[in-house]
């Protein structure tokens, strides 16, 4: 494993500044490889990992960092709870299956709220909040920082890393559909934002929103850098 603070140094120009949330994360994640003996997570390892991030913040850029895992590898798994916790799931070490869906030995790791009090009692003459908890958190010991809980997670072969399947072609909007994420409905194949549209991220313009906005979106789109772009 890298030291501290060579993988801080990693993080802080991934994400383009240090903040406590840097450091929390680089420690959370040379906690949770230390856990399942994963000395060489983007090396030798780096198969063996596959990290469930709970929280879209500055510490899971960090995260990413230590460990390797990339949402383009299929080796993070976001959930959307909104906790500064990560769970690290270990690929060698299969526990009983759940039904068809394979079951991993893991570490469940969770940012202490009581490590903001300590950060102020370690550091009262420092008003300012991040620098108080920078360098409270780079001192502070794991028990004081992190609530550690071992979990058993499933992760269905379709999840996997690695995993290849069938392109399909939605039925209704002609794109494809990657990692058996299509639904049949009414003898049809459809992609999911279009079996369930009321379900979507998006709403598509309206024609009088797209008269309207059509003009200035023109004018503020992106160009490309170069011809080939």
């Amino acid at each position: 494993m890298q030291s501290f603070d060579s993988l801080l140094r990693e993080a802080e120009i991934a994400h383009g500044h240090l903040c406590a949330g840097q450091i929390l994360g680089v420690r959370l994640a040379m906690l949770g490889c230390e856990r399942l003996g994963i000395e060489d997570p983007k090396g030798v390892d780096r198969k063996r990992l596959v990290t469930f991030i709970e929280i879209d913040r500055c510490a899971t850029d960090a995260i990413a960092v230590v460990t390797g895992c990339r949402l383009g590898k299929r080796a993070i798994k976001f959930r959307d709870w909104g906790k500064m916790a990560a769970t690290f799931v270990d690929l060698n070490s299969p526990l009983t299956p759940q039904d068809d869906t394979p079951v991993f030995k893991a570490v469940r790791i969770a940012a202490l709220e009581s490590s903001k009090q300590r950060a102020r009692e370690l550091f009262p003459h420092i008003e300012n909040k991040n620098q108080q908890q920078m360098l409270a958190y780079r001192e502070l010991p794991n028990v004081d920082l992190f609530h550690e809980e071992w979990v058993a997670v499933p992760i269905h072969p379709r999840e996997m890393p690695g995993y290849k399947s069938a392109r399909i072609t939605c039925a209704q909007c002609g794109e494809g559909i990657n990692y058996d994420r299509e639904h049949l409905l009414g003898g049809r194949t459809l992609c999911q934002g279009c079996a369930f549209p009321e379900a979507r991220y998006y709403r598509p313009f309206t024609e009088r929103e797209f008269g309207t906005n059509s003009e200035a979106g023109a004018e503020t789109s992106p160009q490309p850098a170069c011809e080939h772009c």
